[in-house]
């Protein structure tokens, strides 16, 4: 089972470090594009349009955010892989998708390790499970013996066929003994609004997205992953406090260059959002929303991104899970 334990004592890259081989020939000259592989509303989208204005002027150059959806999140990716490595055309993403397309996909249109180079990693946030308010369970034992009591009756919405939050349900109805229904979407935000709206039940999705529906009530939570409750719902327990699996699953949001971008621009575009991320305000606001800065750079992303890219291809590969 995919575990992200260990990933905090990995070494702070500090944006105050002087950085070798930035020069005039890392200067960027073309609008940088942050590209978002899914419709905007989910977490990856958020993040790029809180970002945008602090890189437009660290980087000196016009930021744009553009949507690309589809594919399971490869759409977006593959434009990105293809891209001149020049710095203008930078993948922000849920980083979990590119760690189980190789196992999704037997042919894929690109080489995620060698076709994208890592960057940044720019936040954790842990999964809420949260269930439409017309759900009868008020806990996670309540939810669980209504699954069992209503065999593949309640619709589990997920972001996307091998999405990290799909695996991640897979995993836990596995380990609840239930079998219930999970329903795809194209993004995290049409799950949310599916659930929100009464056509799915339930979804685990990133807190960064989830939060606000939970303090407005258009859904109700029932559990969280991650090392601690969240400070806004403190009433809620964590997966580890329930004895459930995945307990350090959650979305992990990171950038990622074409794969032949020169080192040097790539410490430079890492320097650029470790700063943007350390500015106050964003810093609240990403507390806020359950989440936490994780400014790791480059060799530790492509650590991580080795790490899952294994772990979770044992969960698919149990799932028989294929999309090609």
């Amino acid at each position: 089972m995919p575990t992200r334990r260990g990933f905090g004592a990995l070494v702070l890259a500090s944006p105050t470090l002087a950085l070798p081989g930035i020069g005039r020939a890392q200067e960027l000259t073309r609008t940088v594009r942050l590209i978002v592989p899914f419709a905007p509303g989910g977490t990856s989208d958020i993040m790029a349009r809180l970002l945008q204005a602090d890189l437009a002027r660290l980087l000196g150059q016009s930021v744009v955010v553009e949507n690309r959806s589809g594919a399971a999140g490869n759409l977006g990716a593959d434009h990105v892989a293809k891209s001149a490595p020049d710095g203008s055309a930078l993948l922000l993403i849920d980083a979990g998708i590119l760690a189980t397309a190789p196992a999704l996909f037997s042919r894929l249109p690109f080489d995620p390790r060698r076709d994208l180079a890592p960057v940044t990693m720019l936040i954790y946030a842990p999964y809420v499970l949260a269930v439409h308010p017309s759900v009868t369970a008020r806990d996670a034992a309540g939810l669980v013996a209504l699954a069992r009591a209503n065999p593949g009756r309640l619709n589990f919405a997920n972001s996307g066929v091998g999405a990290a939050n799909h695996l991640t349900g897979l995993v836990l109805a596995r380990h609840w003994g239930v079998e219930i229904t999970q329903v795809p979407y194209r993004g995290g935000a049409a799950g949310l609004a599916a659930v929100a709206g009464g056509e799915a039940q339930l979804m685990v999705n990133g807190a960064t997205a989830t939060l606000p529906f939970v303090k407005d009530g258009r859904l109700r939570a029932i559990a969280v992953s991650g090392p601690r409750r969240l400070a806004d719902l403190p009433e809620v327990p964590t997966f580890r406090e329930l004895g459930w699996p995945a307990e350090d699953s959650g979305t992990w949001q990171g950038v990622l260059a074409p794969g032949t971008t020169p080192p040097g621009l790539v410490a430079r575009l890492h320097r650029a959002f470790a700063e943007a991320m350390a500015a106050p305000d964003l810093a609240r606001r990403i507390a806020d929303l359950g989440a936490e800065a994780r400014v790791e750079g480059p060799e530790s992303f492509a650590r991580w991104l080795a790490a899952e890219t294994e772990a979770w291809s044992g969960v698919v590969r149990a799932a028989d899970i294929r999309l090609d």
